[in-house]
């Protein structure tokens, strides 16, 4: 009878407990229902859907959780490299691609991070480059404030000498030109404008860029369209580099000849080169040796070279309408002058003039390669053009296009622009 009366009590206890809080009660009957299906076998493939589904949204979750985590680490040994603390760097380098390997791949540079994280002092400035028509604007408004006549720069410290900014700009812009130079160094000019905001103003001139463009395109680039600026076009253009050389490397196996007992035969592994260099004037120069560019680059500096095997001539742009560009370039070998001299003596008979001229007809596709725009030269012609003198007969002969024509990669070279020989 008290075991009675203790269930009632319970029961009782529990009625109320249950009426005086409904949405535990009504928790717990969703609990329980999904605790019965979890237990029940799946009928189905609606439930292994739904396991998948959930299973794929975490794995989701925790690489979008560690590729956020791997982007904060490197953007911190960015920020630590800056700084100078190398060791530092390495340490956060090495945390972010163990998390992920290609992290320096997927990180968008464009988008800067929240303030909180680490690397945000690196992301600060990295619109700068895609207000650069802001930035000019804001320098010039700044000189105008400053005074009806603004200097193009202030010193930084009292001089006795009289400083740069006391001369006119006219003459600055000259400077500027020497800068440039006949050979189109546009990268001195860009670190020149990081001196000062005149220095900036001036080399954003459009006159500069407009000379540089001609010099480049000629006639064809009287309009600006598509683009909105001289500089934006220089840039953007596809063209030939002027400030290094584009090497192309070879190599091959050749059988060689049997020995005399007939045991063995020998395998020649055969390396050579080929380069090319090009200048703002339209001319090229073509070498074609097995020596290494080491010793072969700094003597391709200017057209006057020594080497006898150096092929010289002229090159062209040409810009389809599939927005291909190719070069085409006549080369051809260097008329030795003394031999021309030679001959014109009319009691020397040792050296008939030749009686053909060999031309060979190169033609490539211009494209860009890695970081670096307009660096890549891919073979689609090559031919050789022998022109007889005497009956003005000429014979074209086109070499076939196989593995042996390897593309041309472009490799800066600083001496080529070391020194200026004449302005822009």
């Amino acid at each position: 009878m008290a075991d009675e009366n203790a269930d009632i009590e319970g029961t009782v206890e529990d009625e109320d407990e249950s009426s005086d809080d409904p949405d535990l009660q009504l928790e717990l009957n969703v609990f329980r229902a999904q605790w019965m299906s979890e237990l029940k076998p799946s009928s189905g493939a609606s439930g292994t859907s739904n396991r998948l589904l959930q299973a794929k949204s975490l794995r989701k979750a925790q690489e979008i959780a560690r590729e956020e985590k791997a982007t904060e680490l490197f953007l911190r040994a960015v920020q630590e490299e800056q700084n100078g603390a190398v060791y530092e760097a390495i340490k956060f380098y090495r945390m972010a691609m163990q998390l992920v390997p290609d992290i320096e791949f997927k990180i968008n540079y464009s988008r800067p991070p929240d303030a909180d994280r680490g690397g945000g002092n690196y992301m600060e400035d990295s619109d700068v480059d895609g207000e650069i028509e802001d930035l000019l604007a804001y320098f010039e408004q700044q000189l105008s404030v400053e005074g009806s006549f603004p200097k193009i720069c202030t010193p930084e410290v009292e001089m006795t000498q009289v400083h740069i900014s006391a001369l006119p700009r006219e003459i600055l812009m000259y400077i500027f030109r020497w800068v440039v130079s006949s050979d189109l160094d546009m990268r001195a000019l860009e670190q020149l404008s990081l001196v000062c905001r005149g220095f900036y103003i001036c080399a954003r001139d459009p006159e500069i860029w407009r000379l540089a463009c001609l010099r480049v395109w000629g006639r064809k680039c009287t309009k600006l369209v598509p683009f909105t600026s001289w500089r934006e076009m220089f840039l953007q253009r596809p063209r030939v580099r002027f400030d290094g050389v584009y090497i192309s490397k070879t190599s091959y196996i050749r059988q060689g000849e049997e020995s005399l007992d007939g045991f063995y035969r020998a395998w020649h592994h055969v390396e050579y080169y080929r380069y090319l260099r090009f200048f703002p004037d339209g001319h090229v120069i073509m070498l074609t040796t097995p020596e290494e560019p080491l010793s072969v680059v700094p003597r391709l500096r200017t057209r006057n070279t020594r080497m006898d095997s150096v092929l010289l001539g002229h090159f062209r742009l040409s810009q389809e309408t599939g927005n291909q560009t190719k070069v085409f370039a006549v080369v051809c070998k260097k008329k030795d002058e003394k031999a021309t001299d030679f001959q014109r003596n009319r009691f020397c008979r040792r050296n008939p003039a030749p009686e053909a001229e060999h031309s060979f007809h190169v033609g490539l596709a211009l494209s860009s390669g890695g970081h670096q725009s307009f660096s890549k030269l891919v073979w689609i012609h090559h031919s050789c053009h022998i022109t007889y003198k005497l009956t003005g007969e000429t014979v074209i002969t086109t070499f076939d296009l196989d593995r042996m024509y390897t593309p041309f990669f472009f490799a800066r070279v600083k001496s080529y622009t070391a020194f200026s020989e004449q302005p822009l």
